[in-house]
């Protein structure tokens, strides 16, 4: 297959596995906000994504288990993508004809499902991504799907939001059904890779202790490794305090849907591509180490914008320009903090320590973050805002013992 098809391909896949995201998170919240649902119960859609941080709990089963008829006689990694893509399409499906003012419960089971089987399908892609790719084509195999991925996260985000506003919430949703299915078609137009000539049938047991129990190990000998594990939960702490309530916090402030869709829409999208360039470069030249701390400082100050957004509501340019920093920020911040986790992976073990790392990364989000609205609810929104922004201040500290203590694991 030439490059040209593959790398295609490849981002069409990507846009499947973002399209999700944004349906069981800033979206869903904004859906739940307008049908007048208390924060508590907004905040705790947070923890609905927790698949995304348990997804290698069972990708050693999707590995060792063969998919059902009809669907293996596609291949061991294209027979599981494409039984996922279908089930998700359907997922998706069931969310948009609930009703959240009626049936939270149903429409939370719902979000669930698309989160479990988004986290499913993102297993299969990066497989069939790492098993398909020479080496050389790597890097602009996950180019594209990162693409891809941001195209379909503005779709399924601000793209809905836009379309709610015109034909409703279950029909703008509805419509991302035909849209996920460009994954299961590329899953058809892809080509199954050649297995690996030592593949031989594990128990999923051991495969468990190769893929989990193994790196963990490892990574817990080096010096530092609690310390630095602190940091990795940490990082994200106030980010995510602040991201779960801001469908809410934008809707208080009185910004309607169109508004809230031009805010997190293009510019954002350049302004966060625009700053993990800039991230990649700052770690070039900074090195790893002061580049991470120079990202999270900046990405603390982006979270005082929101408490100043408090002060003038009604007024898009101040939402617009507030949303393009903290999109930029969080462009700088990933670029710094991905290389950082990169930097912390046993050469042995790469793949799947970077997996448990960015799992472990995304563990505030997933549970503290469900109880922001109940924070939210209780300190009143100008101070919750004031709140994540002293929630992001034990990273830096830690940030600061590390670089002190253990340079050599800051520089890695």
């Amino acid at each position: 297959m030439d490059r040209f098809r593959s790398i295609a391909l490849i981002t069409a896949l990507g846009f499947s596995s973002g399209l999700p995201l944004a349906l069981s998170g800033f979206t869903l919240r904004l859906w739940l906000t307008r049908a007048d649902l208390p924060l508590a119960a907004i905040g705790f859609t947070a923890n609905l994504g927790i698949a995304y941080s348990l997804k290698f709990l069972w990708a050693p089963a999707l590995d060792q288990v063969r998919a059902p008829r009809p669907f293996r006689a596609l291949g061991r990694r294209r027979s599981w993508l494409l039984l996922i893509q279908l089930v998700l399409a359907a997922a998706i499906g069931g969310l948009a004809l609930t009703h959240p003012a009626h049936d939270l419960a149903v429409t939370l089971v719902l979000g669930g499902l698309v989160a479990f089987f988004s986290a499913s399908q993102d297993i299969m892609i990066d497989t069939w991504r790492i098993e398909f790719f020479p080496l050389h084509l790597q890097g602009a195999a996950t180019a594209g799907y990162v693409w891809g991925y941001r195209a379909a996260m503005l779709v399924s985000g601000s793209g809905v939001i836009a379309l709610s506003v015109v034909i409703g919430w279950h029909e703008a949703i509805l419509l991302m059904v035909p849209l996920q299915l460009v994954g299961a078609a590329a899953t058809l137009l892809c080509p199954e890779p050649v297995p690996p000539q030592d593949h031989r049938p594990v128990s999923i047991g051991a495969r468990f202790r190769d893929a989990v129990v193994a790196p963990l190990a490892a990574f817990l000998q080096r010096r530092g490794a609690v310390l630095i594990l602190a940091f990795v939960v940490l990082f994200y702490l106030g980010e995510a305090l602040a991201g779960v309530m801001l469908a809410p916090y934008y809707t208080h402030l009185g910004f309607n849907r169109a508004v809230i869709a031009l805010a997190t829409g293009p510019a954002a999208l350049v302004a966060v591509l625009a700053g993990t360039a800039l991230g990649g470069v700052l770690v070039a030249r900074a090195g790893v180490g002061r580049a991470l701390l120079a990202a999270l400082l900046f990405q603390t100050m982006a979270l005082l914008l929101y408490p100043v957004l408090g002060l003038y509501p009604h007024l898009p340019h101040i939402l617009l320009a507030v949303s393009v920093v903290e999109a930029f920020a969080q462009g700088i911040s990933d670029a710094a903090f991905i290389t950082f986790l990169s930097g912390l992976c046993n050469k042995n073990y790469t793949a799947t320590q970077y997996a448990l790392l960015s799992s472990v990364a995304a563990l505030a989000l997933r549970t503290v973050g469900g109880f922001s609205g109940v924070i939210a609810q209780a300190l009143g929104w100008i101070r919750f805002y004031e709140f994540t922004v002293v929630s992001a201040l034990p990273a830096v500290v830690v940030l600061l013992v590390i670089l002190r203590k253990y340079p050599i694991a800051a520089a890695a």
